[in-house]
């Protein structure tokens, strides 16, 4: 049986259907995904997990009429990996630049030095905000490639990861055997994380990076 039909992959397509239906645009990566500029999703190389040319597209929109070179700095700044540094220290840092704004600095027409923060997002009106889930995401690691099963990447940026399983398939293992897999070999995926949801078209559960099993919590229906 093709994966594209096993349980597993019929998981992802139902959440696929979900995610359209709620105005996500869906691209599925793996065996599809072109690199460049022109590529499907505009990566270079599959360590990438920010999407650029969606990201320069935010900013340009929501900070217009400034040199490139700012746009460029601000992708640098978010793209940047850490060494050193706990994966929860990261991730707060990254949320402080994602909330507050990148801060970046150029010369203007007149030669004199702008400093200026650049915001990511539009806070005020969603709608304006591009809104991508990637299916089967292949991202390298230092040493070892890994595909998620969803992404969901909001003005290029991994907000959410989804670890989907087959019904039969205990939560506990998608965390034990999976996510904690994922931390150790891509953990730059989750720099700018701010949900990880587990579910197995049953049940499904919400968290975060730093979140042990016993403190994701369940994902309540708003009707059953």
């Amino acid at each position: 049986m093709s994966y594209e039909y096993s349980e597993d992959g019929l998981i992802e397509q139902a959440t696929q259907d979900v995610l359209e239906e709620l105005g996500w645009e869906v691209k599925t990566a793996w065996k599809k995904e072109s690199f460049g500029e022109k590529g499907l999703l505009g990566r270079e190389k599959k360590s990438e997990v920010i999407l650029s040319r969606y990201l320069k597209e935010a900013l340009r929109k929501l900070n217009p009429a400034i040199p490139e070179t700012a746009y460029d700095q601000a992708i640098s700044l978010i793209s940047q990996k850490v060494a050193d540094q706990s994966a929860g220290r990261i991730n707060k840092e990254k949320y402080e630049l994602l909330k507050n704004g990148v801060s970046v600095s150029y010369t203007n027409d007149k030669g004199e030095l702008v400093k200026k923060k650049l915001r990511v997002f539009d806070f005020h009106d969603y709608t304006a905000n591009h809104f991508l889930a990637v299916r089967q995401f292949e991202v390298l690691g230092e040493l070892y490639s890994r595909r998620p099963d969803v992404i969901c990447f909001v003005n290029g940026i991994p907000l959410v990861f989804m670890e989907l399983k087959a019904h039969h398939t205990d939560l506990q293992n998608a965390y034990n055997d999976n996510l904690t897999d994922y931390k150790d070999t891509i953990p730059h995926v989750f720099n700018c994380n701010a949900f990880i949801i587990l579910s197995n078209g049953t049940d499904a559960k919400v968290g975060t990076i730093t979140s042990p099993f016993k403190y994701f919590l369940d994902w309540k229906r708003i009707e059953e």
